[in-house]
């Protein structure tokens, strides 16, 4: 049996082609990186538990 496809997002169906980025480029051996997006810094963080928090 066949699973119909998720409907688009809000967005349209552009997360598809979206790149891929592995962590731990971004981030090598630290826990932490700050990214910079119009201006604005944000912080890219692994917690103790291996999970992903963005904080402005």
């Amino acid at each position: 049996m066949h699973n119909p496809p998720p409907p688009p997002d809000d967005k349209g169906d552009r997360t598809r082609d979206a790149r891929e980025i592995d962590v731990a480029s971004l981030i090598g051996s630290d826990r932490e990186v700050v990214l910079l997006h119009r201006g604005e810094r944000y912080r890219l963080r692994v917690t103790a538990n291996g999970k992903l928090i963005l904080t402005k």
